[in-house]
């Protein structure tokens, strides 16, 4: 059994886990970061990084880095109810450097995130190394172990981190309480190739009972088909060609590629769920991102929240990381911090998806635009308000940890 101390053990290398790793290096922080799976390859994540997060990128000194990357702009978001396209959103107005949402694949933002934290000596990525169980004393957590191919791999440290995502081991073993805040939808991801003649095609669609969303990957198509909640095996029984029939009937564009779906195999199921922790940490412990709350897919908001939560974290913590004693009470300031944003976007994203996304999915007729969408269609200012709100955020973070430790080259 290998044994090792730290100031930080992260549990998870998703967004919040990845940023906070790397933050922490830089302030001069001892660091490691434990990654279950052998790298970060996995599709229908969320790919979208939004303008706070890329103005922490930019804060940091890595923006023109960071988008050498492939990635596609979106400025504004643009949908069709019925048959009426409506103009929902404008990000080329929000008060950040880039006045858009990038479309990269995650497993690209975390691998930079990686190369960047690797530049600092305090900085140590495991992947394979799945945390199993905490280490109490005392009443409080000092460590954990976790599960590795070279066999168990004891961590001692001032402080764990749960960032290990909605179904976190983390936040089980510690006992904290979860709030199910409800979801009536689930959503089915697949690829469609995207043709040049496709054009800018609206990112939602929304018909008699069908819900369809196309993100733009360059050449392909990300695609969200939003269902009821527990509805998967009931599509499922009727077959591949009856789901390739309801995709065309909502998308009618896409008929001459829908056969791509070749199987179930090509479908994968997102179970949606809206959940936060009472409380977030316990003496040596603290949770974020998803570990902390659970978010719907509604505004794609998840990787921005997760890295709020990160940059707030490490803001309020690397001074005693550094003094090698973090107190309850820094830890509760963490989530007084980000409990109040949590839970203003919780609560827009249960009234969007109570208020709209459920009743067109239970309607037989084809819907119309509401008044509230109708106005902001006509009102192009008005569009700069859902902006804000999706591509900034309720309390947007800052960087405010010095770069402490000597850094090196990023590798390729």
């Amino acid at each position: 059994m290998d044994q090792i101390r730290t100031a930080c053990a992260i549990a998870g290398g998703g967004p919040a886990g990845m940023m906070l790793g790397f933050l922490l290096a830089r302030a001069g922080v001892s660091v490691v970061v434990l990654e279950k799976h052998a790298d970060f390859l996995r599709d229908f994540r969320g790919d979208t990084i939004h303008p706070s997060t890329l103005e922490v990128i930019y804060e940091l000194g890595l923006l023109d880095e960071f988008l050498k990357l492939p990635h596609q702009k979106l400025q504004r978001l643009v949908g069709r109810i019925g048959d009426t396209p409506v103009r929902i959103a404008d990000f080329t107005h929000v008060p950040t450097r880039c006045k858009y949402i990038a479309l990269m694949p995650q497993w690209d933002f975390l691998n930079f995130l990686a190369r960047q934290g690797k530049r600092y000596p305090g900085f140590d990525l495991r992947m394979r190394a799945e945390v199993t169980e905490l280490i109490e004393d005392s009443g409080g957590i000092a460590g954990v172990r976790a599960r590795t191919p070279d066999g168990v791999l004891t961590i001692t440290s001032t402080l764990v981190i749960g960032a290990d995502g909605r179904h976190s081991t983390v936040r089980e073993r510690a006992g904290l309480i979860i709030d199910d805040l409800g979801a009536p939808i689930d959503v089915l991801w697949m690829h469609l190739s995207r043709k040049p003649s496709d054009g800018d095609a609206p990112l939602g669609r929304l018909g008699a009972g069908k819900i369809f969303v196309m993100l733009d990957r360059g050449d392909y198509w990300q695609c969200a088909y939003v269902i009821p909640k527990g509805a998967a095996e009931a599509i499922k029984t009727k077959g591949i060609e009856a789901f390739r029939a309801a995709v065309v009937e909502i998308a009618p564009d896409v008929g001459d590629r829908v056969q791509e779906i070749k199987s179930w195999d090509d479908v994968k199921l997102l179970t949606v769920k809206v959940d936060r922790l009472r409380q977030w940490h316990r003496l040596g412990l603290l949770c974020v991102g998803d570990a902390a709350h659970a978010m719907s897919p509604v505004g794609g908001v998840g990787i921005n929240l997760a890295t709020q939560d990160a940059v707030a974290a490490a803001n309020r913590l690397a001074g005693p990381l550094r003094a090698g004693y973090v107190t309850d009470g820094d830890l509760a300031m963490v989530q007084r911090r980000r409990m109040f944003p949590t839970r203003v976007t919780q609560g827009i994203q249960i009234l969007v998806q109570n208020n709209i996304l459920s009743r067109v999915l239970a309607a037989r007729a084809i819907p119309t635009p509401p008044w509230p969408v109708r106005l902001l269609d006509r009102c192009p200012y008005l569009q700069r308000i859902p902006a804000r709100l999706v591509g900034v955020g309720i309390r947007p973070e800052h960087v405010g940890t010095p770069e402490l430790a000597p850094a090196t080259r990023p590798s390729a």
